[in-house]
Formats: structure tokens, C-alpha cells, sequence
């Protein structure tokens, strides 16, 4: 192996392994707080990318239904146990955030999908479709079962792994889709041309961990995920909801 192979060798592991760096913290998030070994992270990653391609294309990505229909499952669930726990209070609320929500993020993303040219919306766009996805996917099949062993949410993981697996097949077909770059710019440094694309995912990469080390060590959600990690029970006992940490964590990780 040459110095120059190795150079390049070496900026693609540092352009693959900030992406890398970011699944890893919402892997060891998600375990730590809801003991869920969470298989399904990589849909959450396809999702948003093929979303964002489908919108590049003037398309109306079809995660869309996902959202909508998951949302409407989440009320459904939640307007039941409403109902049964007489907190007829609640329903407004458990509507406005599960349908009209997912509802109004529809819209945005169908209005958004002629709009090729606008890079930085149909970022938005996706971050809006696919966020809320994480706290949906708790809700409907991890929180029901939250104090099973680890073995039986590994399974559920595996099976919703599965699950989404097969959604996003139908959705966007097995050939695979291509985003395009958010800078076409390149760096020649010695032998490397440095594309700006790389810088981008790199710097971005920082960013974020830096706002989940603010949101962690500053925040006071970011405390209560933190207790619960260490102490399930006595998170509880000081008032954090176990089913609050489970969804925040589960949108972070989305």
C-alpha cells in the first residue's frame, strides 16, 4: 500500500466513521435508557435518506403514510386507554399531536415536493418526517411491553427491523435512490481532493454531538435521561415518567 491509498483510505474512514460516531451514541442512548438494542436504527437512516432523494426527485416521499398512518395508530391506542383511565382531558392533546401533526407535516412535505430547488426546506422537511417516527415506533411496540427482559425486546426489534424492512421496499422499490451532494466543491490538498460534501458530514457530525453533550450535561431533559440510565426505578420514584425517557430517547435517536 502506497502513502497516497492510505491517505485516501483514511479520509473515507473519517467521513464514514462521523456517521458512524453519531449511530453508535443513539445506539448506546436508546439501550442505556430503554434497554431496547435498537436493530431498527439503520431504517431510521435509509428513511431519511431516501426521503430526502424523493424530494430532490419532486416526489412525495411515501414515508409519509408511514407517518400518518403510525400517528393515527398511536391515537387510537392512546384515545383507548383514555378512556378506560376516565382522562377524557387528554384527548385533545393525544388528537392534536398524533393526527393533526403528522397531518400538517403531509402537507408541508406535499407542498415541498415541486420545490426541487430548495435544498435547505426539503432538509427541514425530512428531519420533520422522520423524527417523530422514533417516538411512534416506542409507543405502538417497545412501551407496552417496557419491563420485559431485554431478550424479548430484542426480538420486538428484530421484528420491527423487519417490519420496516418490507415498508421500505414497497416504498421506494430495491434500486435504490441518489441524493444529490449538498456542495459540489472540492479541496485539493496534496494528493486528496477533499470534497466539501465531506466537510459537511464531518463538521455537521460535531455539531451534533455537541448539542447532545449541552442537551445531556445542561438541559433538564437531557438529566432525566441520564437518571434514568443509571437508575430506572429511581428515576421514577423521583417523578420521571419511564414512557417520557422512552420516547425522548427514541426521537433522538430518529
Amino acid at each position: 500500500m502506497t502513502v497516497d491509498i492510505a491517505l485516501w483510505l483514511a479520509q473515507d474512514a473519517v467521513t464514514n466513521g462521523a456517521v458512524y460516531v453519531l449511530l453508535a451514541i443513539a445506539l448506546v442512548l436508546v439501550y442505556t435508557v430503554t434497554r431496547v438494542i435498537f436493530v431498527p436504527q439503520g431504517e431510521f437512516i435509509s428513511f431519511a435518506a431516501l426521503s430526502l432523494a424523493t424530494l430532490q426527485d419532486g416526489r412525495l416521499p411515501a414515508t409519509v403514510y408511514l407517518l400518518v398512518g403510525g400517528g393515527i395508530a398511536v391515537a387510537i391506542v392512546d384515545v383507548i386507554a383514555a378512556v378506560r383511565g376516565k382522562a377524557m382531558r387528554q384527548l385533545p392533546r393525544i388528537l392534536i399531536v398524533n393526527v393533526a401533526l403528522p397531518l400538517l407535516i403531509a402537507a408541508m412535505a406535499w407542498w415541498t415536493a415541486p420545490r426541487t430547488d430548495s435544498l435547505l426546506l426539503q432538509i427541514l422537511v425530512t428531519f420533520a418526517i422522520i423524527t417523530p417516527l422514533g417516538p411512534m415506533v416506542y409507543r405502538l411496540a417497545f412501551q407496552p411491553v417496557a419491563n420485559a427482559s431485554v431478550l424479548v425486546l430484542l426480538i420486538i426489534a428484530v421484528a420491527v427491523h423487519y417490519v420496516l424492512t418490507g415498508l421500505g421496499l414497497v416504498f421506494f422499490g430495491g434500486e435504490g435512490l441518489r441524493s444529490r451532494p449538498f456542495l459540489d466543491m472540492t479541496f485539493p490538498v496534496g494528493v486528496l481532493n477533499i470534497s466539501a460534501q465531506s466537510l459537511w458530514i464531518v463538521f455537521t457530525s460535531l455539531a451534533l454531538i455537541a448539542a447532545l453533550w449541552f442537551i445531556f450535561e445542561r438541559s433538564l431533559y437531557g438529566k432525566a435521561l441520564r437518571a434514568t440510565a443509571i437508575n430506572r426505578i429511581g428515576a421514577r420514584l423521583v417523578g420521571i415518567p419511564a414512557r417520557f425517557s422512552g420516547q425522548l430517547s427514541f426521537m433522538l435517536a430518529a
